[in-house]
């Protein structure tokens, strides 16, 4: 029995990469594919694999209170933050709704552009049935502003390696508004013609935010590993 509790302890601790914890937050990196919350999928999501690993880590009884104050799309690898206690949860989503939380990614999508910095303004609608979002003119019913900019890191081939600093947190923000200007993310099979079987190519790499019980600014960077599209990039 004792084996057993140590393999699953063993089994987390391998599997969740902490970048940063104290009592308030926790900073992990998401696998691709992990979803950051439970879904009807069933799969390991990231609450429950943070929860856990706090659980085993300090040998807490109970329940584990976790704060899911941002996500990524299921597809999407990279930097996430989680909130450990409700008050942290709180000033954190406040950060995100005043817009003094940071958050940066980078992308790899195709073609190779004229201007190597550049902002990128739509209004954008999510179709539910479809779970889909599409650029619409703003008097559509339910249409939301989007806003990030960009700039080009580097080119390789048809390729470019493009930074990205998101302003607001649409539904497939990035994917969308970057297929609307003729350059979908590699990958993407949804808003671009994606290879088959090729994960797409966008990574959350940094986060920028004021530490909500001390007064101050925490920055972390999680690069993606030099793999598939990521390794022909000087990341």
């Amino acid at each position: 029995m004792v084996d057993g509790k140590n393999n699953e302890r063993n089994h987390v601790m391998n599997k969740l990469n902490v970048i940063y914890e104290d009592n308030h937050i926790i900073v992990v990196e998401k696998p691709c594919n992990v979803p950051s919350q439970a879904d009807n999928t069933g799969d390991e999501d990231m609450i429950t694999l943070v929860k856990k690993y706090i659980k085993e880590k300090y040998n807490k009884p109970g329940e584990v209170y976790l704060g899911l104050v941002h996500r990524l799309d299921r597809p999407v690898g990279g930097i996430m933050v989680f909130a450990r206690t409700s008050k942290a949860a709180s000033r954190l989503s406040e950060s995100i709704r005043t817009k003094d939380f940071s958050k940066t990614y980078l992308a790899v999508v195709k073609g190779k552009f004229e201007e190597k910095n550049g902002r990128l303004e739509n209004y954008l609608y999510k179709d539910e049935a479809l779970n889909k979002s599409k650029v619409v003119s703003k008097d559509k019913h339910g249409a939301k502003f989007a806003s990030l900019s960009y700039e080009v890191l580097e080119e390789k081939d048809t390729l470019s390696l493009v930074k990205i600093n998101l302003e607001t947190g649409r539904h497939h923000q990035i994917r969308v508004q970057f297929s609307n200007i003729n350059h979908p993310l590699y990958g993407d099979q949804k808003y671009g013609k994606g290879e088959m079987n090729t994960q797409i190519a966008l990574w959350a790499y940094r986060l920028e935010f004021k530490h909500p019980t001390k007064n101050e600014i925490m920055k972390f960077e999680c690069k993606p590993k030099k793999i598939g599209v990521w390794g022909k990039f000087d990341l």
